[in-house]
């Protein structure tokens, strides 16, 4: 069982977390094909009176793969959907750079998280970070909140990767969120 607050601010990675992943990249609303056990834990999370957020790079933009409408239409849909399910996403913060930008907030870089935090008031110290990757990881690392691996996208090759990682592991964001909600 997490040792967390009952009340944790939960801030999410997306694709690989909430929706398929893809490595030809998730480029419009028809591409965004939602993880059905992600958006009831969202709702279960949601419920239980967590406030959720969404941290995601999206070098795609960057990258001219898709455009901002295109975007906003992917998080529409996912929006719907999770309000459909009794959810609620309260904040959502995108990178739309590339890795050659350098810039402050592609993750791992804290840049995204420290933003959500400034904009929703949100104490990173006591916050919990889900994604599938590494990065996600090493940013929730990097502002002090306590991260937790989720095995689909990326996830399970982020292990095989890295077998000695010092976080909590889990199949889903649904079973991280029955851990959380336990």
């Amino acid at each position: 069982m997490l040792d967390n607050p009952p009340k944790a601010d939960i801030i999410l990675d997306r694709d690989g977390v909430i929706n398929l992943d893809s490595d030809a990249y998730v480029k419009s609303a028809d591409e965004w094909i939602p993880i059905e056990s992600s958006i009831h834990a969202i709702a279960n999370l949601h419920k239980a009176g967590h406030r959720l957020f969404i941290a995601t790079n999206q070098s795609g933009l960057g990258r001219g793969y898709f455009t901002l409408a295109d975007l906003n239409a992917m998080h529409e849909k996912m929006l719907n959907l999770i309000h459909q399910a009794g959810g609620r996403i309260t904040g959502i913060a995108f990178c739309p750079h590339t890795p050659t930008d350098q810039c402050d907030c592609r993750k791992p870089k804290p840049g995204l998280l420290k933003s959500l935090a400034n904009q929703h008031d949100i104490s990173l110290s006591t916050a919990i970070v889900i994604g599938d990757s590494l990065r996600d990881l090493q940013a929730a690392t990097a502002v002090a909140s306590k991260a937790l691996l989720v095995l689909t996208g990326k996830g399970t090759k982020t292990l095989q990767d890295n077998p000695n990682l010092p976080y909590p592991i889990f199949e889903n964001l649904y079973d991280a969120s029955q851990n959380i909600l336990t």
